[in-house]
């Protein structure tokens, strides 16, 4: 399974790139693979303020529905609207056009926290 080795990762499966402040979040493919066909993806608004650790919305598929998580705190600057009528880029191009919020952070301290790629690729595998 090929990670972007330009991204952090989450315990959780979500994947931070990270720019400056500006911190793109989605879910990695390997979660996208695990839920299967993915139906429906809620997101909040733009101007949501988030804490770390904090939900910021849910995915559904056809096995399950899962909260998505943020790792830094910050205001969401831009939601991927594609997904609403589009899920399925989640399967297709999870950490690319699946991509789910990008976030202005407040504080990157907490993404010391986090794996890069060749820690998460060896968490999956286990």
């Amino acid at each position: 399974m090929a990670v972007r080795k330009d991204c952090l990762y989450a315990q959780t499966h979500e994947w931070f790139l990270v720019e400056g402040n500006a911190v793109t979040i989605g879910i990695t493919k390997f979660a996208a693979d695990q839920l299967t066909d993915v139906t429906y993806v809620e997101l909040p608004e733009i101007g949501t303020e988030l804490a770390a650790g904090d939900s910021f919305g849910e995915i559904e598929s056809v096995k399950s529905t899962s909260d998505l998580y943020t790792a830094v705190a910050g205001t969401i600057e831009a939601v991927n609207e594609a997904l609403a009528d589009q899920p399925g880029l989640v399967n297709e191009d999870s950490q690319g056009q699946g991509w789910m919020i990008k976030l202005q952070a407040s504080d990157l301290t907490s993404l010391e926290k986090l794996m890069d790629a060749e820690a998460y690729e060896k968490f999956t595998a286990e």
